[in-house]
């Protein structure tokens, strides 16, 4: 209960401090988050950290694989929340920049990490290049405390929110294509499998997010979801979402709440602020703990 309530707790103050001294909130997060964990073993009397996350036997939050878990839920959220602030009018300018950076930034990226990862760390190639797949991903988790502190020119916010939000699913979607290199091995048999799994992300995550959102959509409209009721049922609808796709095509999840989250959030729904408004405070919160 104590790790809960002070994960929870900490978290808020580092928010607060970061919008009182206009700065972004990874910095304050990450901070305190060292000093209550590995930094806390070196001033607490048996050595052990103030606030553990992984339930070790006598302490901690989340036993064995429970971490895991509630992380992919909650990026699930937060990946959401941002889709529904993505509009469509917002890329009329900045479409080109958006693109480079998603594409060519993120393939210079790839190449540039597997190589120095090569050589700095000897490490093999495979793992160098798994390496880079999975540092190519900026993600909300980490554009969207910086965007909310630091003021910049409209078209500037607009690209980095547009990249941080994408990426994400683009990353997931390469880290799979390497994964499976290592696995199946090199020639005709790992472009067969690259291939499958590649069609069977891109596939059933735009599917499920495209029938999901104009389903809730609908359901909104004609009123079938009493409005007491109407930010706790798009939450679940979102964690179903996430779970249901990624049951059909590992890794489809994430694509399929992002584009669940931006054709939503390009509706004509009257209640759309209040939904935003719910889940960016459920998002802050959830980037709080995941960073403590």
């Amino acid at each position: 209960m104590l790790e809960l309530a002070g994960i929870i707790v900490l978290g808020i103050i580092a928010q607060w401090v970061a919008w009182r001294f206009k700065i972004p909130a990874i910095l304050p997060l990450i901070i305190i988050g060292l000093l209550v964990g590995p930094i806390s073993t070196l001033y607490t009397a048996d050595g052990t950290k103030l606030l553990e996350p992984v339930w070790n036997g006598k302490e901690g939050l989340f036993p064995g694989e429970r971490l895991f878990n509630f992380v992919s839920l909650a990026i699930s959220i937060i990946l959401f929340e941002g889709g529904l602030t993505l509009k469509k009018d917002e890329v009329l300018n900045v479409g080109t920049s958006i693109l480079k950076l998603i594409t060519v930034g993120s393939f210079i990226t790839f190449i540039g990490a597997g190589i120095a990862a090569h050589l700095i760390f000897n490490l093999s190639w495979q793992i160098s290049f798994l390496f880079s797949a999975l540092i190519i991903v900026t993600g909300p988790t980490v554009i969207a405390p910086i965007l909310r502190n630091i003021p910049l020119k409209k078209d500037v916010s607009a690209v980095l929110k547009w990249e941080g939000i994408l990426i994400d699913p683009i990353g997931a979607l390469v880290s799979v294509l390497v994964f499976e290199f290592i696995i199946v091995g090199e020639g005709y048999e790992y472009t067969k499998e690259a291939l499958i799994e590649f069609g069977k992300i891109i596939i059933i995550g735009t599917s499920i997010g495209f029938t999901s959102a104009y389903a809730l959509f609908y359901a909104i409209k004609f009123k079938i979801i009493p409005h007491y009721l109407l930010n706790v049922i798009v939450l679940s609808s979102v964690l179903a979402v996430f779970v249901l796709s990624d049951l059909f095509a590992h890794e489809s999840g994430l694509l399929a709440v992002v584009i669940m989250g931006m054709v939503l959030g390009n509706m004509k729904i009257n209640e759309l602020k209040e939904i935003l408004y719910f889940k960016e405070s459920l998002s802050i919160l959830l980037i709080s703990i995941l960073f403590i």
